[in-house]
Formats: structure tokens, C-alpha cells, sequence
């Protein structure tokens, strides 16, 4: 049964109506600027740069898009960025949950230890040359493994999780199921996964963004153009349209007009093409976020 809130005084109304505005404006300071490159990627490039697309789209034109779709290398960088998140993300769940349940069980004598090595990571690294060496030595250079053993663990990720098993799994329901004969690797799969649902969610949804969004890792470490990520690919298609703009598609022709013409709307559509599955698929574990991110950071 729901209960309506009814304003009686007239400070009341006022201050409801604040706080409505006060969330209009803020959504819409947020959601606009995505709204205004979605609008001006299909825009006539004109006048976008002149000011004349605020809130739809005018003289509507698909070049962009075209120019980006209709380049081979794009399908091949989105083959290999669905591969490396999709693989990359199980590998990630497979170490990362586990050792968060392992280091939240207080009788765990080395936990403490473990911890201390794993948040050392997080301030302290070999650096570039360092780590190049160590991923040639280990045969990783050009090798798609690249993109997922070196990442196979995110220590914040770990400490979110290690948080929430340790604050909401209730100590007496473990020690309930080791009285009816439950060992620990029973718990954790029978007991432990299903309620640990909300958080679940959260951090593939952390993992699969950080491998969706990786551009670091094919700049450095991958040579071979049949293997990069759709980030790799995007930005080489940005950089050719941002030198064609500048002269560089015709010397003394109409080439480099026409690509200053239309490199922002190329640019535009580049940021939707990386962009858009991530934006689909976050409202599916939106409603898991407060609750699975909250849930383990608040005792009692």
C-alpha cells in the first residue's frame, strides 16, 4: 500500500517544487550533452557549426555513419572487443569472487597478509618498460591473452566485494550450515552466490566496462592490426578524418574542404558507435548499483 505525501504548508510546496526542479535540471545538465552528439552526429555539419542544433536534428545526414560503418576494420575491432570482454569479464569473476569470499572469513589466518600485497598493487607498480619486458617474456606481446591475464583481478573491485561478504552474509548462517554438514565450498556455492546477486551485477558491470573501454592495452602491447580492440580502430579512423580535414585528403582540390566539412559529424558518430552497447546494456543491473555498491560498505 503506498502512501501519498500531502503538502499543507505553503513552505512545504515551496520547497517540493525546489527539489523538482532542482532534479530536472540536473538530469538534464547530465543526459544533454550524450542527447547533443547523438543529434549532431546525423546532423548537416554546417549547422552544427554554426550553432543551429540545440535539441533536434536538422538537415539529417548519414555520412558519418556510413564512413564508419562501411569500414572493414570496424567489424573486426567489434569481434575483438565482444571476445576480450566477454572472456576477459568470466576470468575477472572467476578470480575476483572467490577471493573475496576466501579473504572475508575471519578464521582465514592469512588474510590480513594477502590483503596488505593486494592493496599494495594499487599505489605501487614496475611501471611501462618494466612490465613491456615482462609480458615479452611471458610471450604475451601480440597475443589477445594480453588483454585479460594481466587484468584477471581489480583489487578495488576485490575490496568491494570482500566488504559485502563480510557484512551481509550473516556469521550465524554459516555457522547454521556447517552444523548440517555444509563444508566451505558448499557455502559459497549454494549460499553464498545466490545472495550475493546485487553485487554480482555491480562488478561485471565494473569489468566489463574497464575491457569495453581498454585502449591502453592495444596502443602498447599489440601489433598486429587483425587484433585490436574497436578503441585502436575508432581512434585510427578519427586520426585519417582529422588529417583529411586538414588538407591531407587533396592537395589543391576539393578533398580537404570536404573532410573539414564532415570530420566533426565523423567524430560525433565515433563516440555512438564506442559508446552505445555499454549505454544499452547499464539500465538492465541499474536497479542492482545503490544496493549491491552501499550494501557492503555499511555495518550493523
Amino acid at each position: 500500500m503506498t502512501t501519498k505525501v500531502r503538502y499543507h504548508r505553503p513552505g512545504d510546496i515551496v520547497f517540493a517544487a525546489l527539489v523538482a526542479v532542482s532534479i530536472v535540471l540536473i538530469v538534464f545538465v547530465t543526459l544533454y550533452p550524450i542527447f547533443f552528439v547523438a543529434i549532431a552526429s546525423i546532423s548537416q555539419p554546417q549547422l552544427v557549426q554554426g550553432g543551429q542544433v540545440w535539441f533536434f536534428p536538422r538537415g539529417i545526414n548519414w555520412f558519418g555513419y556510413e564512413q564508419i560503418l562501411g569500414d572493414q576494420r570496424i567489424w573486426t575491432g567489434y569481434r575483438n572487443t565482444i571476445v576480450y570482454t566477454v572472456l576477459g569479464t568470466a576470468v575477472n569473476m572467476l578470480v575476483t569472487i572467490p577471493a573475496a569470499y576466501a579473504l572475508s572469513r575471519r578464521e582465514f589466518a592469512a588474510r590480513r597478509p594477502l590483503m596488505f600485497f593486494f592493496a599494495f598493487t594499487m599505489f605501487f607498480n614496475g611501471g611501462l618498460i618494466p612490465t613491456y619486458l615482462l609480458y615479452r617474456d611471458l610471450n604475451l606481446l601480440d597475443n589477445m591473452w594480453v588483454f585479460i591475464l594481466p587484468s584477471a583481478l581489480n583489487v578495488y573491485n576485490l575490496i568491494i566485494a570482500r566488504a559485502f561478504y563480510e557484512n551481509s552474509i550473516p556469521e550465524e548462517l554459516h555457522e547454521a550450515a556447517t552444523l548440517d554438514g555444509s563444508d566451505e565450498f558448499r557455502f559459497f556455492f549454494t549460499i553464498a552466490i545466490p545472495l550475493s546477486k546485487a553485487i554480482l551485477s555491480v562488478i561485471m558491470l565494473y569489468y566489463l566496462v574497464q575491457h569495453w573501454n581498454d585502449f591502453f592495452t592495444g596502443l602498447v602491447f599489440i601489433r598486429d592490426y587483425a587484433k585490436q580492440p574497436l578503441q585502436i580502430v575508432l581512434r585510427d579512423i578519427l586520426i585519417s578524418n582529422t588529417a583529411f580535414a586538414g588538407g591531407a585528403g587533396g592537395a589543391g582540390g576539393t578533398g580537404g574542404g570536404y573532410g573539414q566539412q564532415y570530420a566533426d559529424q565523423i567524430k560525433y558518430g565515433v563516440i555512438i558507435v564506442s559508446s552505445l552497447p555499454v549505454i544499452m546494456l547499464y539500465p538492465f543491473p541499474q536497479k542492482y548499483f545503490e544496493k549491491g555498491v552501499m550494501i557492503g560498505s555499511v555495518k550493523g
